[in-house]
């Protein structure tokens, strides 16, 4: 992904803060008739001590691309969030031309199937207790047979993320004067997609007196 410099995620927290809080990511990976993605929620395993991502979700067994993951494990992952068209009205400088801020986290890794019962209980508990841990009861409440069969539909995945870039396109290139009026715009937006680009501005510290430095 091409990131210029002011754009650059160098902590991996946020990163991994940002990939939590839009969980559904694009999988994609390369076969014998090109490009195949999916669209799926995952959940983030980050172990910091050991500077270690991993990937767990599962596919429909019908879907073809856990079978594509077995063929070849290399893979790319799409995290992305809020976006938003930057009107230049919010510059002070006339000499200025429109563009577009979001936040978007791609990650290179290698992927493992498996399909074991027991495997995929585990990757559907961690999916049920990040979205709705309240349905554990009911999943747990199922017919046994039933809770079978529907295993028997997915199969399961994970990726270890060999090399993670983080670009954030906030106008960190902008005065801060730019900043402060590109927030009061988007927060007045009723789509989430663009009122979510200014609370990402604000969580990184944008159109402060204090601004976040790089080195933090």
């Amino acid at each position: 992904m091409y990131i210029p410099e002011y754009f650059r995620v160098r902590d991996h927290e946020d990163a991994i803060k940002f990939m939590r809080a839009n969980p559904f990511a694009i999988l994609i990976s390369s076969t014998d008739t090109g490009p195949f993605a999916t669209h799926l929620p995952l959940f983030v395993n980050w172990a910091p001590q050991e500077g270690k991502v991993v990937l767990r979700g599962h596919v429909a067994k019908a879907n073809p691309h856990w079978r594509y993951l077995e063929q070849q494990p290399q893979c790319l992952t799409i995290f992305h969030g809020p976006h938003s068209y930057i009107s230049p009205s919010n510059y002070t400088e006339h000499e200025s031309v429109p563009t577009w801020n979001y936040g978007a986290v791609h990650l290179y890794g290698n992927a493992q199937v498996f399909s074991s019962p027991e495997a995929l209980q585990g990757v559907l508990h961690e999916l049920i207790r990040t979205f709705e841990p309240a349905y554990a009861a009911q999943w747990a409440s199922l017919d046994e047979a039933f809770r079978q069969r529907m295993l028997k539909q997915i199969v399961g995945f994970e990726i270890e993320v060999t090399k993670m870039e983080a670009k954030f396109k906030l106008g960190q290139n902008r005065t801060r004067e730019d900043q402060q009026n590109m927030i009061a715009s988007l927060e007045k937006a009723a789509d989430t997609a663009v009122s979510g680009v200014a609370r990402l501005m604000k969580e990184q510290h944008l159109g402060l007196s204090n601004p976040k430095k790089a080195d933090e």
